[in-house]
């Protein structure tokens, strides 16, 4: 793992600011001469840096993101918990660490400290920009702030703007979090159960009736009580929470509902039909978080757009699950 500091004031799009920032990030591969030849992947909701750990097969001499020929980068986002600025993260300011005092951000916020990164590593182009979910809403808004560095984007399951569905669903989740009464307390373990709560509704969202009826079914007919179904949900959010910081969900799904790529710009279709780059838009037929219309309606827009819907049971987590169908359609797009 690398680590980029700044000691300039970083100013967030609300007008608060930090006083310093540091990006966890980790590279694959060479920067070429021309620094040209860069893969950037923007990571999703609860990801970090390290692409192997939550997309293995993509990335790898003579993969789909070849380390033999590009130089490949993620840096794990702000006000997340895996080593960039947030949430759990000590406030030099003030020698305490932020918990519930870390600033409210934005996406805008986030791709301003990938820029940090980008200009720190010396790139002076991305050949391909990655972003799958929230990780897409990342990679839309960097295509838009500066049309002339990328050149190809690579979307999957993700959309222009926060809708009202995904913004309800977040508030669900943060109202889980804010009835556990631990919440308001400054540790570390705080609001553990609420998290587990609201990765249970995410759960619900993320994968597909078909899913769950396949893979958590019950034979047993006889069966009174601790089902598959229920025991895959305690499971999930157990996991959830004891790699991943309550403060950092809270804060990131607040800043998944202000994605809106016509803010402060243009009329949506004027400012997609702005994007430069060369793109592959991926949907998945049984997402209901982020559905097919709305990389339908990106494709529509974006000049030079190739839309694909890939088949999968697994709903919105198809992007992470379907690594077999993504390299097929990205390998032939990017022939």
């Amino acid at each position: 793992m690398n680590y980029f500091r700044s000691n300039h004031l970083f100013t967030l799009e609300n007008g608060d600011s930090l006083s310093e920032l540091t990006i966890a990030y980790k590279t694959y591969g060479t920067l070429n001469e021309q620094r040209d030849n860069v893969i950037w992947i923007c990571h999703a909701l609860t990801a970090n840096s390290n692409v192997e750990d939550w997309w293995p097969s993509l990335v790898g001499e003579g993969l789909a993101f070849d380390t033999t020929k590009h130089f490949i980068v993620c840096d794990n986002i702000l006000g997340s918990c895996y080593g960039t600025t947030g949430p759990t993260s000590v406030n030099t300011d003030t020698g305490n660490i932020f918990y519930h005092n870390f600033p409210f951000i934005t996406i805008r916020d986030m791709v301003n400290a990938h820029q940090l990164l980008q200009k720190h590593l010396g790139i002076r182009k991305i050949h391909l920009l990655v972003g799958g979910s929230m990780g897409g809403y990342q990679a839309l808004e960097w295509c838009v702030m500066q049309p002339e560095l990328i050149s190809h984007l690579f979307l999957l399951t993700t959309s222009a703007k926060e809708n009202a569905w995904r913004i309800a669903i977040h508030t669900a989740q943060r109202m889980a979090i804010e009835t556990d009464n631990t919440w308001k307390e400054q540790n570390g373990n705080a609001g553990k159960n609420g998290l587990k709560t609201a990765r249970a509704i995410g759960m619900l969202t993320y994968r597909s009736y078909a899913s769950f009826i396949n893979k958590q079914t019950d034979d047993d007919n006889e069966k009174l009580d601790d089902y598959k179904a229920s025991s895959y949900i305690l499971y999930q959010g157990d996991k959830l929470a004891k790699r991943f910081s309550v403060y950092s969900y809270w804060l990131l799904t607040k800043a998944m509902d202000t994605h809106n790529l016509a803010r402060g710009r243009e009329d949506m279709i004027t400012v997609l039909k702005n994007i430069r780059a060369k793109t592959l838009i991926i949907g998945i037929s049984s997402d209901i978080l982020c559905p097919v219309q709305e990389q339908k309606f990106l494709s529509e827009h974006i000049p030079d757009a190739t839309f694909v819907t890939i088949e999968s049971m697994y709903g919105h987590d198809g992007f992470l699950v379907e690594t077999k169908q993504i390299i097929y359609h990205l390998s032939a797009w990017l022939k």
